[in-house]
């Protein structure tokens, strides 16, 4: 019987190696009854031994109460770090304290993956996995987790490659239920861009393709390359999933039915009456425009602006605050950082834009005519005659500002207000009939033949978009990617296209240069200084504090 309980005394040991072992196998594989068993013979055998022994004595030692008071700590720092790793991995948070928030998604890639309307995966053929791309997937997965993507080996899966039309590795590609599209190629100097992936995570959820012409033949900015111009613009905007044309109305005498937006951009000279009544008619039917215009520079459609309520002033904008100096120009450059309150700019915040040699414009309210200011300079700025020859700035002259740079304008198009005023005045006949007719039932004949023409008179309501702005360098090669400047220009054509599932677009965020550079005689005194003086003047020190002391 004593060996019996000295034998029970120790089965707490294999008891807690069976409690441990069926909740290990409990938590790994399930609660089957392996691991059932395992606890509840652990438990008995503990309970049996504390039943059978004399631990009143062993509780009390000095040395048990040291242990429990580890093992305790020990159970505790384990429950603290698993339960801190849990909440990181089910509550995944991060704070961005880089200067511009450089590892943040802008707000317009945040919109698109957080609408994604089905799963959606991303490709990387390439063998071995840049951290950098990794990272940016990383951006974009937090935000949706039906975002997904994986390195595919184009070597180990070449009946994947081929498929997807793989040629020499490095190629990325984003595909979802309904399309498959190329997005870049990667290679070790070149990384996966936000802009580039955001672009085509929108283009997935667009089923219509939005046709954007620039006008020519009047001194407008080429699109083609061939010199200075809107190359870059128009290459952004084939990017984002538009079909980029140049028009001259000169041979088709119309604005081209499928044309969703119209680009005239720094006319320099007056378009043809019959050009003109082309643009205002495109307009009336629906259509949007984007009008970028120059100081000094007579379009022939300031009438049709006036018609709207907009008038560019004959004047210069000087910004005399020295703004224009941070992007190494002058006063005739006013830079922005107040915008209104519209699709366009609403996630500009104080963000910059800068319109080299620009003309304010009067803005004036229109019946039917819903318009709302874009762009405006800092008060120190003031308006001044423009002259010909070289520009003198008047530094004494008084601000007059805030000046308007630019302007979005909608109104109903004019075939639905007809067709909207139709529809009212046979509202009117028909109730004015049925009160002449209220004890006639209408015959069979009549009543068929009646709903034709209801139909026929109630057309869907069309709106004319515009935008003006009295500047159109910004969004010139060069200046086109340079602060928000190419957003200003990609967010009005958006806009002005009226495509499903509008993504604005926000420059992906850049890190501030802040490097500076040595003259020579900078580098030397540097050099003198670091390895010469501060050494010297370090021995001198200690030598004179050892003397000291002796």
């Amino acid at each position: 019987m004593k060996n019996s309980k000295t034998l029970l005394k120790y089965a707490v040991w294999p008891g807690l190696s069976l409690l441990s072992a069926g909740l290990v196998v409990g938590l790994l594989n399930g609660w089957t009854v392996i691991a059932v068993a395992l606890l509840v013979i652990g438990a008995l055998l503990i309970v049996a031994s504390i039943a059978s022994g004399d631990y009143v004595g062993f509780w009390k030692r000095r040395s048990t109460r040291a242990g429990t008071n580890a093992l305790v700590s020990v159970i505790s720092v384990v429950v603290i770090l698993g339960l801190i790793n849990f909440l990181g991995v089910r509550y995944d948070s991060r704070t961005d304290l880089t200067e511009g928030q450089l590892l943040t998604l802008s707000p317009a890639s945040q919109q698109v993956v957080e609408n994604l309307v089905s799963p959606t995966e991303v490709l990387i053929f390439d063998a071995i996995p840049n951290p950098v791309d990794q990272q940016l997937l990383e951006n974009y997965r937090r935000f949706n987790g039906d975002f997904t993507y994986r390195y595919v080996d184009p070597f180990a899966d070449p009946q994947l490659a081929q498929q997807m039309g793989v040629e020499t590795g490095g190629e990325v590609f984003v595909q979802s239920e309904e399309r498959t599209l190329l997005v870049q190629r990667v290679n070790q100097q070149e990384s996966l861009t936000e802009r580039q992936l955001t672009n085509k995570l929108a283009q997935l959820s667009q089923d219509n393709v939005a046709v954007v012409y620039f006008l020519q033949g009047h001194g407008e900015y080429a699109i083609d390359g061939s010199k200075a111009g809107f190359f870059e613009a128009a290459t952004r905007l084939q990017d984002q999933n538009y079909t980029v044309a140049p028009l001259n109305l000169a041979d088709t005498g119309t604005v081209p039915p499928d044309a969703d937006v119209l680009i005239i951009a720094g006319a320099q000279k007056e378009l043809f009456e019959k050009e003109i009544i082309a643009v205002r008619n495109y307009l009336e039917g629906g259509g949007s425009a984007l009008i970028l215009i120059d100081p000094q520079a007579k379009t022939g459609l300031e009438i049709l602006m006036s018609q709207w309520g907009v008038v560019p002033e004959e004047t210069l904008v000087i910004d005399t605050s020295g703004g224009g100096q941070l992007v190494g120009l002058g006063p005739a450059a006013p830079l922005v950082t107040d915008y209104g309150d519209h699709p366009i700019t609403e996630a500009f915040e104080n963000g910059r834009s800068f319109y080299p040699v620009s003309r304010p414009l009067q803005i004036r309210e229109v019946d039917t005519v819903e318009e709302t200011p874009l762009l405006f300079t800092n008060q120190s700025s003031h308006a001044q005659p423009m002259k010909e020859g070289e520009l003198s700035v008047d530094p004494n002259k008084p601000p007059e500002g805030p000046f308007s740079l630019g302007v979005a304008l909608s109104r109903p198009a004019v075939a639905a207000e007809s067709n909207e005023k139709a529809t009212a005045e046979k509202t009117a006949t028909e109730e004015t009939a049925n009160e002449d007719q209220a004890d006639n039932e209408p015959s069979p004949e009549d009543t068929e033949s009646a709903e034709p023409a209801e139909t026929e008179a109630v057309s869907e309501l069309q709106e004319s978009r515009m935008v003006i702005i009295g500047n159109s360098s910004f969004a010139t090669d060069g200046l086109f990617s340079q602060q928000l400047n190419g957003d200003v220009f990609l967010n009005s054509v958006t806009w002005l296209s009226k495509v499903d599932n509008p993504v604005l677009s926000i420059q992906p965020k850049e890190a501030t240069n802040r490097r500076f550079n040595l003259s020579v005689r900078q580098q030397v005194l540097l050099t003198l200084l670091s390895l010469v003086v501060f050494p010297l003047l370090g021995i001198i020190g200690s030598g004179t504090l050892w003397a000291r002391r002796r």
